[in-house]
């Protein structure tokens, strides 16, 4: 069976709508690969982004720090795990999850055919990249 394959650039698009957006196409059965994942933006200041992700990274539960849970910090990572909470807990968001594909940068040969008009940005003031907050938190890539 053949499943449509949608290819968005996220490069400009807003970090949460476009997480929405890509959750919403694989509960629908389609095959989603995210292109640019670290030229994604986010609202707000650096300064509060980069303080709420540091408070997301440095969160442990019970048990040691240096061996877990331990948190990624490749901008890919971070918008398939923000995919990842928007999907139901159940087979059927497992199974949507398996069809999400977020890269850093383009690979060969691959190019964007869908338009996420609703993931632009509309008059925001502050803005952040998330490749930016990447690199602050220690991400080679």
């Amino acid at each position: 069976m053949l499943m449509e394959k949608i290819i968005i650039n996220a490069e400009g698009l807003v970090f949460g709508r476009l997480a929405s957006i890509a959750a919403q196409k694989a509960l629908e059965g389609k095959q989603v690969e995210l292109l640019n994942a670290e030229k994604t933006i986010m609202s707000g200041t650096r300064e509060m982004t980069l303080k709420k992700f540091n408070r997301w990274i440095g969160m442990h539960g019970k048990g040691n720090p240096e061996k877990g849970p331990q948190f990624s910090r490749m901008p890919d990572k971070i918008l398939r795990n923000a995919i990842r909470k928007m999907l139901p807990k159940t087979r059927r968001g497992k199974t949507a999850l398996e069809q999400v594909k977020v890269c850093i940068g383009i690979p060969a040969g691959e190019k964007s055919n869908f338009e996420a008009e609703n993931a632009k940005p509309k008059n925001l003031k502050k803005i952040v990249v998330l490749g930016e907050i990447c690199k602050l938190l220690g991400a080679k890539f």
